[in-house]
């Protein structure tokens, strides 16, 4: 095969720096170069080589949208053609590999690419440290790794390099270690607090996130960023009671106030939010003024009608959803079935969920199983709920037999919640809910006997009831 020649180089980093701001033109010319055959030449070739036009490269395929068919492995293989031609990496090579590691979540390849950095003499380039440690972080290695980069880097470490391990023990969900370091950076920026505040948020503590985020209201006066806005809305719609509606209304308040517009991303979360409270005027205004709507914006709607009383609501929309050309995916049909389920579509439910593999090729989950469970068990079609959890391709959890368990209390099926009642409790024997409901079947069913010897086995157990609380909140977030 041919060579290709120092001029041809020249010509192509020409190329590729014209085109470097739009990633599917550099995949254009990645795909010329393929079928010419200049990437494919024999490796060790003259010193004219250099690592620019695999750099380029790598960084757009790593650019490119996600639904694209550009691989995340994309840029490893480029580097292999690249160490196989005698081309030398650099500082500049190793954040998209890096990058390329986490997105496939290979904690051995962001090790091999470690070791390649020390042979290389770049481990000490702070770019490329900071690469490293979201790298550890992002591809499920211990976060003990991706604090020894941050250990050996060389003097203090900067601002970037404090926010990519502050991530790191967020995503580790050591949050206490990750509060420590929050308080002992020197510097913060709006990332430190966003990411604090999603970490928290994350781990379902939704009341300390927006702790955090009102001490990033009082320290930092900049502008929110995106970002930032959508991680305290999540924090808001997982945030029981007034306080999290009151300031997931405070930031949207914010939102309409400093005129930001509702990207899809902004959109949804604030859709998500709504919904969650019930709050649906407010969701379906929020979605008609999103710009530039994705499925999930679509998602959010559906859960909210479909989990509100709204099912109707929930398949009409679903069908303008598939009209506007938005493809269905397994987020859209839980809140498709759940619709059916709650208004005892048993037979539209059973279609949509066949048509779900055999017309979208969407791979069902314990959650799709758990609907299908949950509508036929509502039907009081016990037989049939049984051979679908029989079918399961994986072993049945929790949530698909309480689902039947909740059926079994709605008709008294008490012979049938006594067994999925032992199931439950070997699952899960701390789970209260399970032995109240158990319980209830039993009295509803006049079997004092078998209500109050349930009560005996969680007092047995220690096992005690959750108690229901209401709690009015006073407390606003002001948002300048």
């Amino acid at each position: 095969m041919r060579r290709a020649s120092p001029y041809s180089y020249v010509v192509l980093e020409r190329l590729l720096k014209e085109h470097f701001p739009f990633p599917r033109r550099l995949l254009q010319v990645h795909a010329l170069l393929l079928t010419s055959g200049a990437l494919l030449s024999e490796p060790q070739c003259s010193n004219s080589t250099t690592a620019f036009p695999y750099n380029c490269l790598a960084h757009a395929h790593l650019r490119v949208p996600a639904a694209s068919s550009s691989s995340p492995s994309a840029p490893l293989r480029l580097f292999s053609s690249m160490l196989a031609r005698g081309a030398r990496p650099n500082g500049h090579s190793f954040p998209s590999l890096l990058k390329s590691a986490s997105a496939l979540g290979s904690g051995a390849t962001a090790a091999a690419l470690h070791a390649q950095c020390l042979r290389c003499g770049l481990a000490s380039d702070r770019f490329v440290a900071c690469s490293l440690i979201s790298a550890y972080a992002r591809s499920g290695r211990p976060v003990c790794d991706a604090r020894k980069v941050f250990d050996e880097m060389e003097g203090s470490p900067d601002l970037a390099s404090c926010n990519a391990l502050l991530d790191a023990l967020c995503l580790a969900r050591d949050l206490d270690a990750a509060g420590s370091f929050f308080e002992r950076m020197a510097v913060r920026d709006a990332v430190s607090w966003t990411t604090l505040l999603s970490g928290l948020s994350r781990s379902g503590r939704h009341r300390c996130a927006l702790d955090v985020f009102r001490g990033l209201l009082l320290n930092h006066k900049a502008r929110l960023g995106e970002a930032t806005l959508v991680s305290v809305l999540s924090a808001c719609a997982n945030l029981d009671g007034a306080e999290g509606l009151a300031a997931g209304m405070a930031v949207h308040a914010y939102v309409v106030r400093h005129e930001l517009g509702l990207t899809a991303f902004l959109g949804t979360a604030l859709v998500d939010m709504y919904g969650k409270h019930g709050k649906l005027g407010c969701c379906m205004s929020a979605f008609e003024v999103v710009r530039g709507k994705e499925a999930c914006t679509w998602n959010a709607l559906l859960s909210a009608l479909a989990n509100h009383g709204k099912e109707s609501e929930a398949l009409a929309k679903f069908d303008v959803m598939r009209a506007e050309g938005f493809s269905p995916n397994q987020i859209t049909f839980v809140a498709l079935l759940t619709a059916c389920g709650r208004a005892g579509l048993v037979e539209v439910g059973l279609y949509w969920f066949e048509a779900m593999v055999a017309e979208f090729r969407v791979t069902p989950l314990m959650v799709h199983y758990g609907c299908v469970v949950d509508l036929l068990g509502r039907a009081g079609r016990f037989v049939e709920a049984i051979q679908v959890v029989e079918r399961m391709p994986f072993t049945a959890d929790a949530s698909v037999w309480g689902a039947l368990l909740g059926a079994c209390k709605l008709h008294g099926n008490v012979d049938l919640a006594a067994e999925i009642g032992r199931k439950l409790m070997a699952l899960g024997p701390q789970q209260s809910g399970r032995y109240v409901t158990i319980r209830n079947v039993y009295l509803e069913d006049g079997n004092w006997y078998a209500a109050t010897r349930m009560g005996e086995v969680m007092q047995e157990a220690g096992i005690k009831k959750t108690v229901g609380q209401s709690s009015v909140v006073f407390r606003t977030t002001a948002i300048p």
